[in-house]
């Protein structure tokens, strides 16, 4: 549904006025800076330097980090799945998953193991969010991956539900080493560079650091306050 706009004109003439101009800007031209400093930051580091920063930061947001290729994902991810206590497990519906050779285990292996699985359907509508509300480990893919700060980009969709990344108890992400980018301001230029291409791209983008945690409370970090308790990095070589 498309709203309407009412007073629009007189409102940013109004504001116009106030800041000096008689009329109202129609076009916000971007500044140019001297100087950016945020792109000196891992200047110039290869994949294999951001994913070493990447392992130290995780060290610092307690989060797990596991080394691998596609053809030893299966088997690190059923790992990580046995040692965060099994099912019942949440993933996307993402083609990517069948890309990377999981297909074998949401749809065969876990079920001989006795592991229930829900991969994200639209057309169940909310019941997809109480089963992840009701979920163990939650799986999903990093699009975008910030070596500085340890964190997970996750863009969302319609098959590919937010609420599979914090509401189970346990957080499981999937990261090609070719998504890992030194920090944030070179995910902002990417997700800007989507906008302008016409990409589409969700209301809402999440950053995902490692598992829930908070120091509100006299400066005493608590890790699992209103989110996973338990959070893994599954990096995949794929370059």
């Amino acid at each position: 549904m498309t709203g309407t706009i009412q007073n629009r004109d007189a409102f940013l003439s109004k504001i116009a006025g106030r800041s000096g101009r008689d009329e109202i800007l129609s076009k916000v031209e971007r500044p140019e800076w001297s100087y950016h400093p945020q792109d000196a930051v891992l200047k110039d580091t290869d994949a294999d330097e951001l994913l070493e920063v990447l392992k130290t930061q995780c060290t610092t947001i307690h989060t797990d980090l596991i080394e691998t290729n596609r053809a030893g994902l299966l088997e690190s991810l059923r790992t990580i799945v046995s040692e965060y206590g099994g099912g019942p497990v949440v993933t996307w519906k993402d083609p990517r998953f069948d890309e990377y050779g999981l297909s074998p285990l949401f749809k065969e292996i876990w079920p001989e193991e006795n592991i229930k699985i829900h991969q994200w359907e639209p057309e169940v509508g909310e019941d997809n969010i109480q089963l992840a509300e009701k979920a163990n480990i939650g799986i999903t893919i990093s699009d975008i991956t910030l070596a500085e700060s340890g964190t997970a980009v996750l863009f969302s969709n319609k098959y590919k539900g937010r609420t599979v990344s914090f509401l189970p108890l346990k957080s499981v992400i999937i990261m090609p080493k070719s998504s890992i980018v030194p920090r944030m301001t070179q995910a902002a230029r990417m997700i800007r560079e989507k906008v302008k291409n016409g990409e589409y791209l969700a209301s809402c983008i999440n950053f995902i650091t490692g598992p829930s945690n908070s120091a509100d409370i006299e400066m005493n970090l608590v890790v699992g306050v209103h989110g996973p308790i338990k959070a893994a990095y599954i990096v995949i070589e794929d370059l």
